[in-house]
This record gives C-alpha cells, structure tokens and sequence, in this order.
C-alpha cells in the first residue's frame, strides 16, 4: 500500500496558489539571528501540528514559513534552516492545499540540501522527512512523489540512526509501499518497541509513534 497526501494536494495541480515570498532584508538593516529564526519556525511548525483551530493552524504555518524564510536569508548556507523552512513548508501546504504545486518541490530541494550539510541533524531528519515525502507525494506529473527514493532515504536514515523509532516507521513505510511486508513489519515491530520505551523515558511525541507503528502494523501506512 502506498501512502499518499491528502485529496486537497492532488487537487492542487488544477487550483494552485502562489507561495509567499518575502522581500530582502533592506540595505543597511540589523543581521537577523539565523538560530533564533530557526528555533522559532521549528517551534510554530509543531504548535500547528498540535493546534485545533483552522486559523490558528494557518496563522502559525504562516509564522513558521516566514521565519524558515528569514532564517534562509540570515544564512543561505545553513542546514537547519533548509530543514526549518521545509517542514514549515510541509504544514503550510497542508493548511493551504494550493500552495502543493510548488511547495512539494521545493521541500524536496531543500530537504537534499540538508542531508547533503548535516545528514545526522535531528536524528537524520532531513533523510526521514525526505523519504516521507517522496513516499506521500503524488508522482509525476502531479508531484515528486518516487516511492524508490523513498526507500533509499529511508534506509539511510535507519542506518544512521537505527533506535529512533520515526527512522524505523519511515523504513517500514516505504517497504510496504515496495509490496515487502515482512520487512515492513519487521521495521514496524522494531518502531514500536523503541516508541514504547521512548514514551516510558516520557518522549511527548511517543504516544503519536506508537500509534503510527500499530498502523503499519496492521497494513496501513500513516497519512
């Protein structure tokens, strides 16, 4: 079974809506903080994963691309903030199923970069988020979506870091949606186990990942 975005993303092809961009900083301005910026998109980014009002969720997928953006700008170079604005971008795009067309790509350019500057940051996130990705976009010609891709980062992101159980869920993700479901189940089992002990540590996002694993688990891969 192969994962896919919600129906609003591939409607998106035929409705799409231009991403906000932000003008340059102004000649003569202040430097702007890139950790602060990044800090500050990474932390509105998981509040609009967590809020229940709409607007509230798009005021902060807003915030989060905004500061992703002037983080890119304080520092064109730095890994962190290409994984902040891509994650940002990733809630946007859900608050604003418009803004797929363009934004998917981009995830995906920014996300390569990240791995290619600091594949171990946040526990090979940007392989992780990657491999998600690729797996849950729709293909050409509507997306990047390339379940092969998919597999390969997520097995980079389980080699390196093989006890973080969103690596193991990523892997058994893209092994089911390679049709190869004892591995994905053994991927799953091993997910669940590192979830199980990471929500007895108290990991605040563990109960979501015990979920995810007793998902896939059960043949369905999360959405």
């Amino acid at each position: 079974m192969k994962a896919a975005f919600p129906l609003g993303l591939l409607w998106a092809a035929a409705c799409a809506a231009p991403l906000q961009t932000l003008p340059p900083p102004a000649p003569g301005a202040a430097p702007q903080d890139a950790s602060a910026l990044e800090a500050q998109s990474r932390a509105a980014t998981k509040k609009a994963q967590k809020a229940q009002s709409t607007d509230e969720r798009a005021a902060l997928a807003r915030e989060a691309v905004e500061a992703g953006q002037r983080c890119q700008q304080a520092a064109p170079t730095s890994a962190a903030c290409d994984y902040a604005l891509a994650l940002a971008l990733g809630v946007q795009a859900r608050e604003k199923p418009g803004t797929a067309t363009q934004a998917l790509p981009l995830m995906v350019q920014l996300l390569q970069q990240a791995n290619a500057r600091d594949p171990r940051m946040d526990k090979a996130g940007p392989a992780r988020v990657l491999a998600l990705v690729l797996l849950r976009a729709p293909g050409w010609p509507l997306g990047p979506g390339d379940a092969d891709a998919g597999l390969k980062s997520a097995r980079q992101a389980v080699t390196l870091f093989p006890d973080y159980a969103p690596n193991q869920l990523a892997l058994s993700e893209a092994l089911l949606a390679a049709s190869d479901e004892g591995g994905a189940r053994l991927a799953a089992t091993r997910g669940l186990d590192l979830a199980r002990a990471a929500l007895a540590a108290g990991e605040e996002d563990a109960a979501g990942w015990e979920r995810d694993a007793e998902g896939l688990l059960a043949g369905q891969a999360p959405r």
